[in-house]
């Protein structure tokens, strides 16, 4: 039995002897029992297909001033912020004298009046004449600083709306920055199981060849090597997809390829009591900020809804010339006087309108409710996620380690002949899923911290 052991032994050195010089050889071809050839499956190596041509290194810093820059979404929300900030102006303009300028030329027939129409039956002169009206608000009880008051909450809604549209951005770009760089990950782990499996390929082939090894064992090895292809193949799909994504969300209307450079912070525990970070969700988020402006601008306008029904007083005056007149008429007239508007009856229309007015900041109430329950079931559906991939680092770790010696302790016992091809494959497929594992576990928790600092409304 010894020399047996001592045989197989030196055959193998020879084998591997043989795999060093045809892997110093040109472009070799493996040889089967059965006469046929295969190409020599060892893969280029990760660092040679890894970095695409030209690509260009980007970190996530650079990653979120870019898409600040360039996404179109983040100059709608501002535009839209900036929209509500005149509104605020109209709505305060009523504060404000307004003055108009008139020329007006006539020419009437001679003792000709207005007769139809009107109560009183006006004279019509020749005149030519210039002047000016001014009319100033007075008072309407409370109405024009209401509506004044509700624009000003619009505004700043719209300016947390613009923030959390910039959250959103900045989540977006992140999760597509995290997925691209585990995409990159997985595929070097792809193309290092393919470039091991094709070295296992080749020393399989040889010991065949030396009839240590049944054909059995070489189709078994290269069924493995054509499912370490497969897996690199879909790999690099994968890897295209998110760089894909993370151009589009850059602002970029074509593909980019960017090395991306792997923030090598160490990871943080998470908070061991979500009630705390609950809180604070309700607290910053600006989704949750804006809707309390708009109860605020809805509370706001029913006011002034209500204050329709109260009077209006104003202040008029006019002062021009005629220097074309007829005789009748003086050279310059003015005036000024006081107006006041006593709403009486309108159809009903201003008891409606405030009664929308009302159900609308009752919605807007409900809204905002909605809007907290929401933010609450979030911010601790994150912090349990966080917690669990938290968890999982170190158990993925352990199982990566543990699949690599179970992969090593199975190719000594089959390089001595002592366990079967079959027990060599499983140990290599348990070892490629643990390092896809190990590597998804550790990715997925930093996007798990992104996403809960996002439902906290921090800054990313």
């Amino acid at each position: 039995m010894t020399q047996k052991l001592l045989a197989c032994a030196a055959l193998f050195i020879l084998g591997c002897s043989s795999l060093r010089a045809q892997a110093s050889a040109a472009p070799a071809q493996v040889t089967l029992s059965a006469g046929t050839t295969q190409q020599d499956p060892t893969p280029p190596t990760a660092a040679q297909t890894t970095a695409p041509t030209g690509a260009k290194s980007l970190t996530l810093a650079e990653a979120e001033a870019i898409a600040l820059k360039n996404n179109p979404q983040i100059s709608v929300a501002r535009l839209e912020a900036l929209v509500a900030q005149q509104n605020v102006r109209i709505a305060r303009s009523a504060f404000f004298p307004t003055a108009t300028l008139n020329v007006t030329a006539v020419g009437a027939q001679q003792g000709s009046r207005i007769a139809a129409g009107f109560l009183n039956n006006p004279v019509l002169y020749d005149r030519a004449a210039a002047g000016v009206n001014v009319s100033a608000l007075l008072t309407d009880f409370g109405r024009t600083a209401n509506l004044t008051g509700s624009a000003d909450e619009r505004a700043k809604a719209e300016e947390q709306n613009s923030a959390a549209t910039r959250a959103q951005i900045l989540l977006a770009v992140d999760q597509a920055f995290y997925n691209t760089l585990e995409a990159q990950a997985l595929m070097r782990v792809a193309e290092e199981t393919q470039e091991s499996r094709g070295l296992v390929a080749k020393k399989v082939a040889a010991m065949t060849n030396a009839k240590l090894k049944s054909d059995l064992d070489l189709s078994f090895a290269n069924v493995d090597f054509s499912r370490a292809r497969l897996q690199l193949l879909e790999a690099q799909d994968t890897l295209q997809g998110s760089l894909a994504t993370l151009s589009a969300v850059l602002g970029y209307p074509d593909l980019q390829q960017f090395d991306l450079v792997e923030d090598e912070t160490p990871v943080a525990e998470p908070s061991p009591e979500v009630g705390p970070l609950i809180a604070e969700g309700l607290q910053q988020r600006p989704e949750v900020s804006a809707l309390r402006h708009d109860l605020i601008a809805a509370q706001k306008f029913s006011h002034a809804e209500h204050d329709l029904s109260r009077p209006t007083v104003s202040a008029l005056g006019a002062v021009g010339i005629a220097p074309v007149r007829a005789p009748q008429i003086m050279s310059w007239y003015g005036a000024a006087g006081v107006n006041v508007s006593v709403p009486i009856f309108d159809g009903f229309q201003f008891d409606a309108r405030a009664k929308a007015a009302d159900f609308q900041a009752e919605a807007s109430r409900q809204q905002l409710t909605n809007l907290q329950n929401n933010v609450a079931r979030d911010v601790r559906i994150s912090w349990q996620a966080s917690r669990n991939a938290y968890e999982r680092l170190d158990v993925t770790k352990q199982l990566s380690d543990q699949a690599n010696l179970a992969l090593r302790l199975a190719q000594s016992r089959y390089d001595l002949g002592l366990s079967s091809i079959i027990e060599f494959s499983q140990a290599q497929l348990e070892k490629t899923e643990a390092d896809i594992t190990d590597t998804d576990a550790r990715y997925q928790y930093r996007l798990s911290q992104i996403v809960l600092s996002f439902t906290l409304g921090r800054k990313l």
